[in-house]
């Protein structure tokens, strides 16, 4: 039996989270995790889950309808919930999770209350840098995600050539570094201990991070045998040469 009804992979853009969210629901026993609270409005969750808003129902029933929704599709009969949830929307879906169980005082509790007993996770990139130039060059260049052999999978804009930006780099440096600060605040007000994971760990060796998540759940690790990771990297030397120019203007070392 699973040691939890429900796990938050908690994480920020370029972190690795789409590669374990895809090696999870490749197990066929931990869920369907995804982004499911993505965007920062119930009109975009109802969108992300295909549900029709009633103008007639109030803010709780389409928040219900929602989580509904939500589960079913994240766990996909496997008895399991699995939700990755990104710093950028956070504070927008604790606000509306209080507005869903008011009767709870902590968002710890109301997490429970919503989804059960929760497994959080905390999947960050250690190496910020190459975190931002990762985020920068995929903006810029429209492509998120290849497959092993190169063929794209993930195109959120049209091709175009990618151009050192320094300005930019330095947001997302800013902010990556912020989020990770955040998730650890978090964690510590809400008395949270949560199962740590790196970009580069999971990189490495992503059967055995697959597996030690499998266990921690409470699940079969020997479900991670045979899984494999279905995309490739995007990193180049173009890569390379904005992380050195980028360490070297900011004097990082």
């Amino acid at each position: 039996m699973a040691k939890y009804e429900s796990y938050v992979i908690c994480t920020s853009p370029r972190s690795g989270s789409t590669l374990l969210c895809k090696l999870l629901a490749a197990t066929r026993i931990a869920g369907n995790p995804d982004s499911y609270f993505h965007g920062a409005s119930i009109s975009d969750w109802m969108a992300e889950l295909g549900l029709a808003p009633s103008p007639s129902a109030s803010e709780i029933e389409l928040l219900e309808s929602v989580f509904r929704a939500a589960i079913t599709e994240g766990t996909l009969g496997t008895g399991i919930f699995g939700l990755r949830l990104q710093r950028h929307s956070f504070d927008f879906f604790t606000r509306k999770l209080a507005v869903l169980h008011p009767e709870h005082a902590s968002d710890a509790e109301r997490f429970r209350a919503a989804f059960g007993r929760t497994l959080f996770v905390h999947l960050t990139r250690r190496d910020k840098v190459e975190q931002a130039v990762s985020y920068v060059r995929a903006q810029q260049s429209g492509l998120w995600h290849v497959a092993p052999d190169g063929t794209e999978l993930e195109r959120l804009g049209p091709p175009q050539e990618p151009v050192y930006d320094g300005s930019k780099l330095r947001t997302r440096f800013s902010e990556m570094t912020a989020h990770d600060r955040d998730w650890d605040l978090w964690f510590a007000a809400q008395g949270i201990d949560p199962l740590r994971i790196t970009y580069e760990a999971l990189s490495l060796a992503p059967a055995e991070i697959l597996g030690a998540v499998l266990s921690r759940l409470g699940l079969d690790r020997e479900a991670a045998n045979g899984v494999r990771p279905g995309f490739g990297k995007l990193a180049d030397s173009v890569s390379q040469d904005w992380v050195a120019r980028f360490r070297s203007e900011c004097d990082l070392a």
